[in-house]
């Protein structure tokens, strides 16, 4: 990548400062010197891997990052406005462990919880606007999802074998850009369409269909002099996180036309401080495994989708259910 004339300024400045310190003290040891910065190489694979691997959390193994969203779910059906339903938070818990080849395996535990628009508590219950019950509110807890970050693009996930889709060998090589002279951007999205973990046989309240239709799209905003400094071990971003699904299984919306979409702010943390008081309580109370990273893979990567099925039985047709 060409430099600006900023870039050479900087330069110059940052050398005339070494250069007076030097004579203030009699000369600077070789050791003391600042390290050389990494320089942004969008079009290296090598580079990507190691700067995404330090996106995701530390390059240091005994160490992970909380991982954050926040927002708003709202549902989507033809000829009326987008609806907000209710609010979300994301708490996760990152590591990134490098292998014996120079790949990272990532390791993930996340839960996602609800929010009354109304009142802003977390919610157990929640009244459904397009069918006017009252339904049960089932937490996300996905235990693990995993991926293994390289010099070459992973695979789409499998979610158990229900996804078969499977795409040419190509280099990491992300879609970076800059946003100005002092900040990167980086878009990462994948869109999926797979068989429904829950068939409308078995499911024909939470089903989606036979088919399950899923986008996730990341925004990532990251601070130009943090990517190229080399003496960071996770480097720190702000951003943003969408995403298209099926309508939430819980809701019960016996295979209507629509979908869910969320809209959020992510970010990834090193200490508890910034997030909500009763998100950590409820994590703590709930799923307290999640407040620490995996160390080494436990188990098939599966969506919330998937591990619903799995953890929860269909609920009794609404011809079958009592008024």
């Amino acid at each position: 990548m060409n430099r600006t004339p900023n870039d050479r300024r900087a330069a110059l400045r940052m050398a005339a400062t070494a250069a007076l310190a030097g004579a203030a003290t009699g000369g600077a040891s070789a050791q003391a010197a600042a390290p050389a910065p990494r320089p942004l190489a969008f079009d290296d694979p090598i580079w990507n891997r190691e700067v995404s691997a330090r996106l995701e959390a530390f390059a240091d193994p005994k160490k992970f990052v909380y991982g954050s969203v926040t927002g708003v779910v709202t549902g989507v059906r033809d000829g009326e406005k987008v609806l907000p339903l209710m609010r979300f938070e994301v708490f996760s818990t990152i590591r990134v462990v490098r292998q014996p080849d120079a790949s990272y395996q990532r390791l993930c535990r996340e839960v996602v919880f609800y929010r009354s628009l109304e009142t802003g508590q977390l919610m157990d219950e929640w009244d459904n606007p397009y069918t006017g019950e009252r339904v049960k509110v089932v937490d996300v807890a996905n235990d693990p999802y995993n991926y293994v970050i390289s010099d070459f693009y992973p695979q789409p996930p499998s979610y158990g074998g229900l996804n078969k889709e499977t795409r040419p060998r190509r280099p990491y090589i992300r879609n970076w850009r800059m946003l100005d002279a002092d900040t990167v951007g980086l878009e990462s999205d994948i869109h999926l369409l797979y068989p429904s973990a829950m068939q409308p046989e078995k499911w024909p309240r939470e089903s989606p269909g036979k088919m399950t239709r899923t986008s996730e799209m990341f925004r990532y905003s990251i601070r130009r002099s943090d990517l190229e400094d080399p003496t960071l071990d996770n480097i720190p971003y702000q951003g943003v996180w969408n995403r298209i699904t099926p309508w939430l299984p819980w809701m019960l919306m016996d295979q209507a036309p629509g979908h869910i979409l969320y809209a959020g702010s992510m970010t990834a943390r090193q200490t508890l401080e910034f997030f909500p008081k009763d998100v950590i309580a409820r994590v703590r109370e709930r799923h307290p495994k999640y407040l620490v990273a995996p160390e080494k893979v436990e188990g098939p990567s599966l969506s919330s989708l998937e591990r619903y099925a799995l953890e929860q039985t269909p609920a009794a047709p609404r011809a079958a259910r009592k008024p």
